[in-house]
């Protein structure tokens, strides 16, 4: 998935992807169901729905996100596709940070800091131990049950990882990711205290206006790279900062990472909305793999007559 989305962040065509919409939802407009569309001209066309409620965790035993990817031929408007999106939007969000990270990032950065341990934090350490030489995961939460069992659920990576209080992260780690489910107005969740001169942080969680995880003062110092500069001015952190106070986004670098080579021993910031190219680039990923798997089931769901004229008349 890293190398995918990094031959598509830098290809000469990157199709059409328009700013992602949708509605709040629950009675405190704590939740919003979104629609998020990419074109690719002459080929296909990709939609992703996605539900973002932080309270199913605990209330129904289900991922705050949870969404289904669909993929239309662009000639004929057949669906060619249905897959489920929980998966491939946490692993595309984790080779994001990881694309992000090797551009922005020091080199020999070695510790990570999670700020939030849910699913998500799952695939942000997985992405980023395939980038860097990590020897420690350093994790923050609120919730000190998600703290403990994050070391469980990343075990596969051989990695140390420590539950630690916030300011001891914060001191220590090279690469932060925030991954939380902050409300809107509660942020930020990193005090932006006692940094290393050198950190790089990929901001993950915002994605409603007046939600955010870093403080406004720390971004005014760091050098701020967006995913899509239109979703990120409208909801993620950038919607702090006025659109002059931004770096180039993360295509433009990692089509030109030469720009970015004097600020690996300064402050970075990763804005990452989360955007539906990535989306298209997983399904293709998943759909490829599948073939080579031999899995998947084949199913009609289109009703096609037998006279393309005639509704009634069934094959």
């Amino acid at each position: 998935m890293v190398t995918r989305l990094r031959e598509a962040f830098v290809a000469a065509d990157k199709g059409l992807t328009p700013v992602r919409d949708g509605f709040l939802r629950g009675s405190g407009h704590t939740a919003i169901l979104e629609w998020m569309p990419h074109h690719s001209p002459g080929r296909s066309i990709t939609i992703k729905t996605v539900a973002y409620t932080p309270t199913n965790p605990a209330a129904f035993q289900l991922p705050t996100i949870i969404g289904t990817l669909t993929r239309y031929d662009d000639e004929t408007g057949r669906l060619l596709a249905v897959c489920d999106g929980v998966l491939p939007t946490a692993i595309r969000t984790g080779a994001a940070s990881a694309i992000a990270s090797e551009v922005l990032a020091h080199p020999g950065s070695k510790v990570l800091g999670l700020v939030g341990a849910g699913a998500q934090a799952v695939t942000q350490a997985h992405a980023l131990s395939r980038v860097f030489p990590l020897q420690q995961i350093l994790v923050y939460d609120i919730d000190q049950d998600h703290a403990r069992s994050f070391a469980g659920r990343v075990d596969f990576l051989g990695i140390d990882v420590r539950a630690v209080e916030r300011a001891e992260l914060e001191a220590a780690a090279d690469i932060i990711c925030t991954v939380t489910s902050v409300g809107v107005g509660e942020g930020p969740v990193l005090s932006g205290e006692g940094l290393r001169p050198h950190v790089h942080i990929n901001a993950i969680g915002a994605d409603l206006i007046g939600k955010y995880e870093v403080p406004a003062s720390l971004l005014r110092s760091a050098l701020v790279v967006p995913d899509h500069v239109a979703r990120a001015l409208r909801e993620g952190e950038c919607q702090q900062l006025e659109a002059e106070e931004l770096g180039p986004d993360l295509m433009t670098l990692c089509a030109h990472p030469e720009e970015a080579a004097s600020f690996k021993d300064r402050t970075t910031v990763f804005d990452s909305t989360g955007f539906a190219l990535e989306d298209h680039v997983a399904f293709d990923v998943l759909l490829e793999l599948a073939k080579e798997a031999g899995i998947g089931d084949r199913v009609q769901l289109e009703h096609l007559p037998d006279d393309a004229l005639n509704p009634y008349s069934f094959q």
